[in-house]
């Protein structure tokens, strides 16, 4: 299993139907403070957006929506899975991503045999405070010597800095402020489109 080597991170479906016409293959949808309804309804509108032009969606946190709307996968933080229940996910037939920060909490990811982690943050992180101390390109070569799975590397990632994480060890670089706090985010998602088929046939 492979992950597309560009992974965008969004808040709500109207970023999905805005950049998925210039060909995002990878989007997570990160949705915070909204009623379970409101959720539920954005979950089902991404997964119909993504499904109908062949792009990967992955939900972040809301295990039990997820659930209900036939999402094929979920990401979960350290503090998520205190209370997900992994089983029922899998049972589902749901793939799983899991976040990391420390030998320890990898340890703990890879007991749920996660199909993919996500390490961060790389670079000190621009779009959220963050309780970990940044982790640097040395890292991301220890966790791929652990993972057998796909490797996402995240937290202050730019185009400019994305070829070094890459040769790091990275299997897919994951963004959010890059293009999303961009004066034009459909042209840098494009041109980090561009740069991910430069990675893809390197």
């Amino acid at each position: 299993m492979t992950l597309d080597r560009f992974y965008l991170i969004v808040n709500s479906t109207d970023w999905i139907e805005r950049l998925l016409p210039v060909g995002l293959k990878l989007v997570q949808l990160r949705v915070k403070d909204q009623d379970e309804a409101t959720v539920l309804s954005q979950i089902r509108e991404a997964s119909r957006l993504c499904n109908a032009a062949g792009a990967t969606l992955i939900v972040n946190d809301h295990w039990e929506a997820a659930l209900t709307a036939g999402a094929d996968w979920v990401h979960l933080g350290q503090e998520d899975l205190d209370t997900a229940d992994v089983g029922a996910l899998r049972r589902a037939g749901i793939r799983l991503g899991l976040s990391t920060h420390t030998p320890e909490e990898l340890d703990r990811a890879l007991q749920h045999a996660p199909d993919y982690v996500a390490l961060g943050p790389i670079f000190e992180a621009r779009g959220k405070k963050v309780d970990y101390p940044t982790q640097g390109l040395g890292r991301i070569g220890e966790w791929r010597r652990r993972v057998t799975c796909p490797l996402v590397a995240i937290g202050g990632l730019t185009l400019e800095s994305a070829a070094s994480v890459y040769a790091a060890g990275a299997d897919s670089v994951c963004v959010i402020t890059d293009v999303l706090n961009h004066p034009d985010p459909e042209a840098r998602c494009r041109d980090w489109l561009a740069a991910r088929e430069t990675w893809r046939r390197s």
